[in-house]
C-alpha cells in the first residue's frame, strides 16, 4: 500500500439488553457484531470524497464544513458531522462498504463514523473517538442519541458483551459462550430516529429526572412522585431496566440462559408497554419467536419504533436472521 492509503473497519453493534437508558446516565449491555462497514482510501487533498456501495450518489465536500444538516445525500450529513468534529487537515477519498443493514437498528450510523474517525487519522482511545462520534452524529441528525452505539463500534471484544455504565462511561466484559446463539432478525419495517418519538422519550426523562433526579440513581417505589402518568411510565420503564442489564449478565455469568431469555422477554414488555417504543409488526414477530423450540427470549433492539429484534436461543433453533458473535471493535488494518 501507498503511505497515505488506509483501511479502517468498525463493527455493526446489538444491544442485548439495556435500551434508551444510555442518554440518562444509565446501564446498558451491547456487543459489537461481526458486520461492519469499511473505508479504503487514500488521505490526500483538501476535500472529502467517498462513494458508497449503497447509494449511487457520493459524499463530497470541503474540510470546511457548513450546514451539516443541509448535506446531500443524507448519507453525507454523518461524513460532514464526522469531519466537523475531527477537524482533518487531510482530505480522503476512498470507498465505503458494509455488511451492516440499514435502518434495522445495528448501529450502521455508528460504524460509518467511527470507521470514518479513523480514517481522517483521528489518534485516540476507544472513549475518546465514541465522544468524538456521538457529537458527529448528534451534529448530522438534530437527535439527541447517547453514546451506547459509538461505544460500542469502538469498544468492543471478540467473545464478549460489554455492560456499559452511560453515565462514568466504563465498560465490564461479560463472555458469551458457545452455548447460547444472539439471533438478530429484521421485522420488516425500517425504523428512522430522526422522525420517531426518540427525541420526545428523551425529553419526557428529562422531565422525571426534574422530579426525582438522575434516573439511574432512582427506584421504583421514588417515581411515585410523578404525578404525570404518561412520564411515570417512561421514568419506570429506565429503572427496571437498568436493573434488568445487572440481573442478565448475573444470569448469564452463572450459565443460566433461560432466567437471561426471561429477562428479555420482561425487557420488551416494558419498552412495548411504559416506553410506547415498539410497533406491531414487531410485536407479532416477538409472539412468534416466543412460540419456537429453543428460543429462551426475545426483545426489540435499538432505538426501536421498527428495525431488528434480538434473539437468544439454543445452537441451531433459528433459521432466520443474522447469527452474530462478539467482534472487536474499530481498528485500522
Amino acid at each position: 500500500m501507498r503511505t497515505n492509503d488506509i483501511r479502517a473497519i468498525a463493527p455493526g453493534r446489538v444491544n442485548i439488553i439495556g435500551d434508551h437508558t444510555d442518554y440518562t446516565g444509565g446501564l446498558c449491555l451491547p456487543m459489537a457484531i461481526d458486520l461492519a462497514t469499511t473505508i479504503v482510501g487514500e488521505r490526500i487533498g483538501d476535500r472529502i470524497d467517498l462513494t458508497s456501495d449503497l447509494d449511487d450518489t457520493p459524499a463530497m465536500l470541503s474540510l470546511d464544513v457548513g450546514d451539516v444538516g443541509s448535506m446531500h445525500p443524507a448519507w453525507a450529513r454523518y461524513v460532514a458531522g464526522v469531519t466537523k468534529v475531527v477537524k482533518p487537515t487531510v482530505g480522503l477519498v476512498g470507498k465505503v462498504t458494509t455488511t451492516i443493514p440499514l435502518g434495522a437498528g445495528l448501529s450502521s450510523s455508528a460504524a460509518l463514523e467511527v470507521a470514518l474517525a479513523l480514517a481522517l487519522g483521528f489518534d485516540g482511545t476507544p472513549l475518546e473517538i465514541a465522544r468524538a462520534c456521538q457529537k458527529a452524529e448528534n451534529e448530522a441528525t438534530g437527535v439527541p442519541t447517547g453514546i451506547l452505539d459509538q461505544l460500542s463500534s469502538a469498544a468492543g471484544q471478540a467473545g464478549h458483551a460489554m455492560m456499559m455504565d452511560c453515565h462514568d462511561l466504563t465498560v465490564r466484559y461479560v463472555p458469551m459462550p458457545d452455548d447460547v446463539e444472539v439471533v438478530v432478525i429484521h421485522s420488516g419495517k425500517s425504523r428512522d430516529l430522526a422522525h420517531s418519538g426518540y427525541t420526545e422519550r428523551v425529553e419526557q426523562c428529562a422531565v422525571a429526572e426534574s422530579i426525582v433526579g438522575p434516573l439511574r440513581l432512582a427506584s421504583l417505589q421514588s417515581l411515585h412522585a410523578i404525578e404525570d402518568q404518561l412520564v411515570l411510565r417512561r421514568a419506570r420503564h429506565v429503572v427496571s431496566e437498568n436493573q434488568r442489564v445487572r440481573d442478565f449478565a448475573s444470569a448469564m455469568a452463572n450459565g443460566e440462559f433461560m432466567t437471561a431469555g426471561m429477562i428479555m422477554n420482561d425487557s420488551h414488555r416494558s419498552l412495548r408497554d411504559d416506553y410506547e417504543s415498539s410497533h406491531p409488526v414487531v410485536d407479532e414477530l416477538i409472539a412468534a419467536l416466543m412460540r419456537t423450540s429453543g428460543v429462551l427470549g426475545a426483545r426489540i433492539t435499538g432505538g426501536g419504533f421498527g428495525g431488528c429484534v434480538v434473539a437468544l436461543s439454543e445452537p441451531g433453533a433459528l433459521e432466520v436472521g443474522w447469527r452474530v458473535r462478539a467482534s472487536g471493535g474499530a481498528r485500522l488494518d
